[in-house]
């Protein structure tokens, strides 16, 4: 088992290496040009800028039972398919039971954006989610071990 992070506009990078320091846990950080990561004993893993490119990056280094932090309901929904776990920023563990309603409700608001439609985005982001992230994170690599 691995943790692979999606680091593009992830706020949880730090907490995420911690956790897999804590674990023994090798981690990856995939990201594209515009970032720059220097963590200690953790690969980093640079593509070019470009739509997916960190996704298809991912997919194609992913191992069965690795952990994909992530906020892409796509790429989840391919890392499920691979027999691997993925987890979002905020704590919300993908499952086969949750990801065909999110993928939908993602497809919803597109449309409804393309129609003109003003949707409100997130809510602004607060510590206590850093706290269920790491909380779910560590209830999630105990549940594969």
């Amino acid at each position: 088992m691995r943790i692979l992070i999606d680091a593009d506009g992830c706020p949880v990078v730090k907490d995420s290496i911690e956790i897999a320091e804590k674990f023994n846990i090798e981690s990856i950080i995939f990201c594209d040009t515009a970032h720059n990561f220097n963590q200690k004993n953790v690969e980093v893993v640079i593509v070019s800028k470009g739509v997916d490119a960190v996704d298809f990056a991912i997919l194609n280094n992913i191992q069965k039972g690795d952990i994909v932090i992530t906020q892409d309901y796509g790429l989840a929904s391919l890392v499920l398919s691979k027999k691997s776990y993925a987890i979002n920023q905020s704590g919300m563990v993908y499952t086969d039971e949750n990801i065909d309603e999110l993928l939908y409700s993602r497809y919803i608001s597109k449309k409804m954006r393309n129609s003109g439609v003003r949707l409100k985005g997130p809510k602004k982001r607060d510590k206590s989610q850093n706290i269920i992230f790491k909380e779910n994170l560590e209830k999630l690599i105990l549940k594969i071990i």
